[in-house]
């Protein structure tokens, strides 16, 4: 097996996308900082690459350094593609959140374990003459899950495991209406981002988990203060401090083959309904890395 991943770097086996309000990772030991081109474009920003706790780590700023993009502006094609030339097999994904639900509080932490997605198709890596279905049911990676969550646990900040992620287009956030309509549909926490990079890193055949950070209760808490920019800073501040050293801690910790045996890695299997002989060669080409294990040339 060799070292070095597609992009001609060395491998890093674990890719954290940090969101709003964390752009790098104070103890990154960087070694390079990497522009890929992807078949889908350019991602978000740099791959900053190097060693956190001893692991070889690849981190991508979702928004771009200095926040430049929206959410329905994001490549998330390529910033997922990205982290599979670089050979991540497992994703940290850190997200701010508006809580639904009173028990989840600003500033905890919510691991949702399914997604409402609200989003106008934002992206797959299929099409093109071929065609692919995955399962999505259970779209977050159970066992870097809860791993995370005893992670979390353990630093000593409230957390919850499980609930439902809706993700809707923004870039503005919920009318009050549509804030106590998610409410009753069962959502837990409302945000703009994970589910579409969860959808893509499962096409990849990738571990995903997204750490949801609480910044405000939406608009639906009557006796809060209506959701500003500024109260979300406010709470922001202390949940990226909170990220920054979970993500440190969990790293430190995490076993060297944690999901070597992980459903998320054979998630392509039996997936592919287009006959072989009818894939155009542009395709494969740009798919190589995901597909060839299952559609060699």
């Amino acid at each position: 097996m060799t070292s070095e991943s597609e992009s001609g770097h060395k491998k890093a086996g674990i890719g954290i996308i940090g969101g709003t309000g964390m752009y790098l990772i104070e103890g990154l030991e960087i070694k390079d900082e990497v522009e890929l081109d992807t078949p889908f474009g350019k991602p978000s920003d740099l791959f900053v690459i190097g060693r956190l706790e001893g692991k070889q780590v690849a981190f991508l700023s979702r928004h771009g350094r200095g926040h430049t993009l929206l959410p329905h502006e994001i490549n998330y094609r390529a910033n997922i593609f990205g982290l599979k030339m670089l050979g991540v097999t497992k994703i940290i994904s850190i997200n701010s959140v508006g809580s639904l639900k009173e028990e989840l509080r600003p500033r905890e932490v919510v691991l949702p374990d399914q997604f409402y997605d609200k989003t106008h198709r934002r992206g797959t890596f299929f099409g093109d003459g071929l065609a692919s279905h995955i399962s999505f049911a259970h779209p977050v990676c159970p066992v870097l899950s809860g791993f995370l969550y005893d992670e979390i646990k353990s630093y000593g900040l409230p957390v919850h495991k499980g609930g439902c992620y809706i993700c809707i287009e923004g870039p503005s956030f919920s009318t009050v209406a549509e804030s106590n309509i998610y409410r009753s549909w069962g959502c837990n926490v409302i945000g703009m981002t994970s589910v579409t990079e969860a959808k893509l890193a499962r096409e990849a055949e990738m571990c995903y988990v997204t750490m949801n950070f609480v910044t405000d209760y939406d608009v639906w808490h009557e006796e809060e203060e209506t959701v500003s920019v500024e109260m979300i800073l406010k709470n922001l501040a202390e949940n990226t401090k909170n990220a920054k050293s979970i993500v440190k801690k969990a790293i430190a910790h995490m076993p060297e083959d944690l999901g070597k045996n992980c459903v998320c890695l054979h998630a392509l299997e039996n997936t592919f309904v287009t006959r072989p002989e009818s894939i155009p060669k542009e395709t494969r080409k740009a798919l190589r890395i995901i597909i060839e294990k299952y559609l060699p040339d």
